[in-house]
């Protein structure tokens, strides 16, 4: 991989586990959208960027060196070894080896805690687009105001933020009953409650308990949480979704016990990333046709 400057813009060329489409569309995030133009634009923290890929050339319009540095490359997790990840998952395994294939280019992104939190507590029953309206009305009302690339666009909210406001206050974004479940995270983590820092340095099962101290966030949502906004790339999502592919693929479709600890023994710590693939793969194969 080699990192180029060129005028404003980082071109990153010889990337070729790196694919802008097959990461921003595998589910993992909700605020990057793609432009008339093919080219993607989302917000991380107080800056916005937009991305653009041809081959395995991807540009990153407007940054520079130093937000690179600093910012997208561990975003982007560009220090990690995906190929030596693939083969791994590969090894024996005819099922993930056609869902690498597929989704060969996905990047499990580095995303910040908070926003994580409340965006898979908002993903619960719901589906991406819907997903997507919520939190950008969230982040329209409540988020600061910032300017990229000739026009604005907002931050998420910080907790300090959200747990200052009523459910009469969160009713434009239409969450329906998940805001009371917004409200008792970010009123949890302001007080201490939930210790998202403490979370960070945590093992599995103890950030796990320590996620589900919040209303709605059961198992699902926590290893959601766990796997794109604190690293722990051993944490395996079950939804009646992903249960269904593993019983299609693993089992002959018959139905399966506990598909958490399937995971956990047949992926390991690599199970987020195991996870990632076979959504990917099954949804480009239309499994739920």
């Amino acid at each position: 991989m080699k990192i180029q400057v060129s005028g404003s813009d980082i071109i990153i060329t010889g990337c070729t586990e790196f694919d802008l489409v097959h990461t921003f569309e595998c589910g993992q995030c909700f605020r990057w959208n793609k432009t008339q133009d093919g080219q993607y634009e989302g917000v991380f923290g107080k800056k916005a960027l937009k991305a653009a890929q041809q081959d395995d050339k991807i540009t990153l319009f407007n940054t520079t060196i130093d937000e690179y540095e600093n910012i997208w490359k561990g975003y982007f997790d560009l220090d990690r070894d995906y190929a030596g990840i693939q083969k791994i998952l590969s090894k024996d395994d005819d099922v993930l080896k056609n869902a690498v294939k597929e989704g060969r280019g996905i990047r499990i992104l580095s995303q910040e805690p908070f926003e994580t939190i409340i965006s898979f507590i908002i993903s619960a029953n719901n589906n991406i687009p819907r997903i997507k309206l919520i939190i950008e009305r969230m982040c329209t009302l409540f988020g600061q105001k910032i300017e990229a690339y000739g026009r604005e666009y907002c931050t998420f909210p910080d907790a300090k933020k959200i747990a200052a406001l009523s459910r009469e206050d969160l009713e434009p974004i239409k969450a329906g009953f998940r805001d009371k479940y917004i409200l008792d995270a970010a009123q949890k983590i302001c007080s201490g409650e939930v210790d998202i820092d403490k979370i960070a340095t945590m093992d599995y099962e103890s950030a796990k308990s320590e996620l589900k101290k919040i209303k709605g966030v059961g198992d699902k949502v926590a290893n959601c949480i766990l796997l794109f906004g604190f690293g722990h790339k051993n944490a395996f999502p079950v939804d009646v979704w992903i249960r269904r592919i593993v019983e299609h693929y693993y089992f002959n479709g018959e139905a399966m016990g506990d598909i958490g600890e399937f995971a956990k023994k047949r992926f390991g710590e690599l199970g987020g990333f195991a996870q990632q693939y076979l959504f990917y793969y099954a949804r480009e194969n239309k499994l739920e046709k």
